[in-house]
């Protein structure tokens, strides 16, 4: 019903700027599925509406409930079906924002979960709106009987296995005798938490900026923050790179003793396909099943190389590329000053060199953060060292005690040559 009438309202609003497509998916899970689609094509032709009838496979495994897969697979379908510069509307409701808040709260979820459904969000190479989330579902089902308009009814929603459906039919009567205002108030408690969730979340933003090494994080960095921007800034980091949020004991074990444990233990969290670990002073997000087989174990290599640069030019690097001396009459390097051999290592945190004659020793990820150096480039950064003391950070800074200067004879350029791909 609730699709239906958005369906008619916004074909009522059509005009050659305001273009218009329906979309219906086939979870292929009831016996009237296709009597259902085969009532969605006679609607769209009423209409007047191009119709794309998408099928998808739902899969319930990994202790998924069977309406969470669908909607997965549902919206997984929805996103590759939309193309640039289109928005997915959907016929969300009051009732609906309702629901969701008071089972999002029955689950014990945080703030990210009470603010629901937003109006307006990304979604796909678009965006995702629901125009009618301040419309009660009484209001839609009058407007659509006045204009005649006939719509299936899903007997599924009847089925009071499903918790929306119980919250529906058994709890939210009951609630509304005593409360009639309960969904408005409850959708203004949401509009609340969606503010102080984006305030969250741009304070993760910040603490994310600095800690971030690379595709890692730096233990040094969440330590100096409190417990709980430590645990903010980590959800924005899992969700980031595209994974769900654990649980509240594993989030409570990153935030805690996956940081104070000794650096060479190699410490792990564990959830679902997912694996947060600690290698040194790093903490790296890779897949369950590559640590699992021996990939992704490390952040980044965990390994020194040793740099004859006397004897070969080239150093090669793991995972290709190479760092090369190359001779050049305005080289930066005065190979006469620079030791052998050199050792070739990456980023621990904390490292610092001197780029301007007699200026202060500068932190390294002062520099990255000034440079601007994408973060994905900044773990995988090749670092040379003449014993413990950084003499070249990639080909972006040298220290000063190996810079050519005037009187220099021999000098060379150093060059970090990635591999074809980007960073390994």
């Amino acid at each position: 019903m609730d699709s239906t009438a958005l369906l008619a309202a916004l074909a009522a609003l059509r005009t050659d700027r305001l273009r218009l497509r329906a979309v219906h998916i086939d979870h292929g899970l009831h016996p009237n599925a296709s009597r259902w689609s085969a009532h969605c094509r006679r609607l769209a032709r009423q209409l007047g509406i191009p119709l794309r009838v998408l099928r998808v496979t739902v899969d319930g495994g990994r202790g998924a409930s069977l309406e969470e897969a669908a909607r997965a697979a549902r919206y997984r379908r929805l996103a590759q079906e939309l193309k640039g510069g289109e928005a997915l509307l959907t016929a969300h409701t009051l009732d609906d924002q309702l629901e969701t808040v008071l089972l999002q709260l029955f689950r014990g979820c945080g703030l990210a979960g009470l603010a629901a459904m937003p109006a307006l969000a990304p979604f796909g190479t678009g965006a995702l709106a629901r125009p009618l989330l301040e419309c009660s579902r009484g209001e839609l089902e009058g407007w659509t009987r006045a204009r005649g308009l006939a719509w299936i009814e899903d007997d599924t929603n009847f089925d009071e296995r499903f918790d929306r459906n119980y919250l529906r039919r058994r709890v939210l009567p009951l609630a509304r005798e005593r409360w009639p205002g309960l969904a408005s108030a409850v959708a203004r408690s949401a509009r609340h938490a969606a503010e102080a969730q984006r305030l969250l979340t741009s304070l993760a933003r910040a603490d994310l900026e600095r800690a971030s090494d690379g595709a890692a994080l730096s233990v040094r960095a969440l330590r100096a923050l409190t417990a709980d921007r430590r645990r903010n800034l980590l959800r924005l980091w899992i969700v980031e790179r595209g994974r769900t949020v654990p649980d509240t004991r594993r989030l409570e074990e990153m935030a805690g003793p996956l940081l104070e444990a000794r650096p060479d233990a190699h410490p792990q969290v564990r959830w679902g396909d997912a694996v947060v670990h600690r290698h040194a002073d790093l903490l790296s997000l890779a897949d369950r099943d590559a640590v699992s087989a021996g990939r992704g174990s490390a952040p980044l290599p965990a390994l020194e190389l040793d740099w004859a640069w006397r004897q070969s030019s080239r150093c090669a690097l793991p995972g290709g590329g190479a760092l090369e001396l190359v001779g050049a009459s305005r080289g930066t390097i005065d190979l006469d000053a620079l030791p052998e051999p050199l050792a070739v290592r990456w980023r621990q945190g904390g490292e610092r060199l001197r780029v301007r004659s007699g200026g202060p020793r500068r932190a390294l990820k002062s520099l990255l953060q000034e440079a601007r150096v994408p973060l994905t480039e900044r773990a995988r950064m090749p670092l040379v060292f003449a014993g413990a003391r950084l003499i070249a950070a990639a080909d972006l800074w040298i220290d000063e005690t190996v810079r050519a200067g005037p009187g220099a004879v021999r000098r060379a350029q150093l060059l970090w040559r990635k591999p074809t791909g980007g960073p390994p």
